[in-house]
């Protein structure tokens, strides 16, 4: 492990290992970040991108997140990283392999991502159809006569039953239930006459 154990020699040791230049000798605010990144990845991005790609199944794209995320996380404990070992990598496997169990458990612990194909074919209610047919139907009721229009407002808009409807307009049960017939076949007909079939 690469590790520094906490009876690690003192901090102003001079670091001679194979990659002294992470930390070197020079304290750690003046080591250029830009350096230490170009370098972990100059140095070890190929081996490891090879061994995250074994343990991602060859998924690429994620291989690469998590080496970027290995090195970030390289990066950010420079400090407490053994400047005498011999190499990087063990650490730099360990992260990562970290990193992968990790990413796994989450993927594993939401739903299955259905993919975008079947979505693409999903009808959305937008709300949009059912404003344009309320739009056409009041226009077809507009072009019935004010009688077809009265009989058809009290028995479907309002719900009475066809004596109700008698009651309340003050005319004959038959003369309600010949104005609902003939109203509902005007009514069909301009409703075809706008492209709506029942």
């Amino acid at each position: 492990m690469a590790h520094r154990s906490p009876t690690a020699a003192p901090a102003e040791r001079v670091a001679t290992g194979p990659w002294s230049w992470f930390r070197g000798s020079r304290p750690p605010d003046t080591v250029d970040d830009q350096v230490i990144v170009t370098e972990l990845y100059r140095v070890y991005g190929r081996p490891l991108l090879s061994f995250v790609l074994r343990l991602t199944g060859g998924d690429r794209h994620w291989a690469e997140d998590v080496v970027q995320e290995t090195m970030i996380r390289a990066w950010r404990s420079a400090g407490q990283l053994d400047a005498d070992a011999a190499s990087l990598l063990p650490w730099l496997a360990t992260v990562a392999r970290r990193i992968v169990i990790d990413d796994q458990r989450r993927k594993n612990a939401r739903p299955q991502e259905a993919g975008e194909g079947p979505l693409e074919n999903l009808r959305a209610p937008d709300g949009m159809e059912d404003l344009l047919r309320s739009v056409v139907v009041s226009e077809a009721l507009l072009s019935l006569s004010p009688a077809h229009r009265e009989i058809l407002n009290e028995t479907f808009f309002r719900d009475r039953t066809v004596n109700e409807a008698a009651r309340q307009l003050g005319i004959p049960v038959g003369t309600v239930k010949s104005r609902v017939y003939y109203a509902l076949r005007a009514l069909r007909v301009a409703l075809e006459e706008r492209g709506v079939t029942p």
